[in-house]
């Protein structure tokens, strides 16, 4: 059996591993996008900052630990897919023939359509090779502008504080930080925080073009704005990498679409991590949930039913955690809430403090969370056993700071 894993990301080396535990006699080989030791993404922000070196981003740091696994790189990428053959084509000129294969492709930057984008000092920050680009422009006194204020921008405007940039950041047209995580209330609060720690934020205006002005560049909003940089990095969001399933008969929506098992409408191949449209814990609908938790997971299940061990997933709990500059933010499931559900907030806005949580009858549903860490581990455990609250519910919406105690509580059957 050929197990041919497209990604070497979290999601592909766990399928790899788990698929080497429970497939001893099996063929592994994983397809790598980049040159170099596979790595995480989440760690690039952490060695932009010193944190680590690129060393600490590798996701597996013992020397010669693939090859005594018996597992084969190969540095390359794939551009066709034909599952009536079952073979690979590769850029560099070659085939490569699979009897199951994992897609885990992961995810790119989404680059808006804005004239200068190609101008030098205009970078994304999401590879290795992005960060040895960006390491030696950032430093002390740089003006860097991120464009965009989502969660990935706001990692990595952690970083360049750190570095001792002069950062400013543009929201965009909706005027908020992080919105696809956060609601008003917490997003002002983390955008409140990022000014009183020295960042300038801007929150009108989507940028129309991008030009030279001097040694440095000028971004131009249609709001009327104007803001120069030495440095622009785009954090705009991003897309999964899908673009070689053309033709293939892969089904494909926002990401490739997967059932319970992680396999796709395609006889053989399976999709993993943030490439792939698996289901939702809390809505039971298949969405992307690019997150390093869910990708892990997905690794591991997918593995399992490519072994023929058949296992199924139960859902992926959408769950981001931020630090900006020191503020720790949380979002989880519905934090949006739901038609019909209702809700409770706890709001303290000198001090940095939020709570807001989201229930469906007497389940948590969601939550979001600023400035409070205690209540993570509850929140999410209580989201994704479904444990019924019951009188508690009461007890919550009257004071929602007694949630460990509902949570310990409800847990003994109290």
């Amino acid at each position: 059996m050929h197990h041919v894993i497209i990604g070497g990301g979290p999601a592909g080396i766990i399928a790899a591993e788990t698929l080497r535990r429970e497939d001893t006699g099996s063929r592994i080989t994983v397809i790598c996008g980049e040159a170099g030791p596979p790595y995480s993404r989440m760690a690039i922000p952490y060695a932009m900052s010193g944190k680590i070196d690129e060393a600490g981003t590798w996701l597996r740091k013992d020397a010669g630990h693939y090859e005594a696994l018996g597992i084969q790189l190969v540095h390359d990428l794939v551009t066709t897919l034909d599952p009536a053959s079952r073979k690979l084509r590769l850029q560099s000129g070659g085939t490569l023939g699979y009897d199951r294969l994992l897609i885990a492709t992961g995810s790119s930057p989404a680059r808006p359509k804005v004239p200068g984008l190609d101008l030098p000092g205009v970078h994304a920050c999401w590879t290795l090779d992005d960060l040895r680009r960006v390491s030696p422009l950032v430093g002390p006194g740089k003006r860097v502008l991120l464009l965009g204020a989502g969660f990935v921008s706001c990692i990595i405007l952690q970083s360049l504080v750190q570095r001792g940039a002069k950062v400013t950041v543009s929201c965009g047209s909706s005027g908020r930080m992080v919105r696809s995580m956060m609601d008003e209330t917490a997003g002002g609060m983390i955008m409140r925080w990022c000014r009183e720690q020295g960042v300038t934020v801007l929150t009108a205006g989507r940028p129309t073009a991008i030009e030279q002005r001097g040694s440095g560049l000028m971004v131009s909003l249609d709001s009327g704005q104007t803001a120069e940089a030495d440095v622009i990095i785009v954090g705009t969001g991003v897309k999964t990498n899908t673009a070689f399933l053309a033709g293939s008969g892969v089904a494909v929506e926002e990401g490739v679409l997967v059932d319970e098992t992680l396999a796709t409408n395609v006889d053989g191949i399976y999709a993993a991590g943030d490439v792939a449209q698996g289901f939702n814990l809390c809505t039971g609908q298949r969405e992307v949930h690019a997150i390093q938790p869910t990708a892990v997971e997905h690794g591991r299940i997918a593995a399992l039913n490519m072994a023929g061990k058949p296992t199924p997933f139960g859902g992926s709990l959408s769950m981001n955690t931020l630090e900006t500059l020191g503020l720790i933010s949380c979002s989880f499931g519905m934090w949006m809430g739901k038609a019909g559900g209702e809700q409770v907030r706890m709001v303290d806005e000198r001090r940095y403090r939020y709570l807001r949580l989201e229930f469906v009858e007497d389940r948590l549903v969601g939550a979001n969370t600023v400035g409070l860490t205690n209540e993570i581990g509850i929140i999410r455990g209580l989201i994704q056993t479904r444990l019924r609250l019951g009188h508690w519910l009461e007890h919550l919406k009257r004071d929602p700071a007694r949630l460990t105690e509902a949570y310990i509580a409800c847990a003994q059957g109290i």
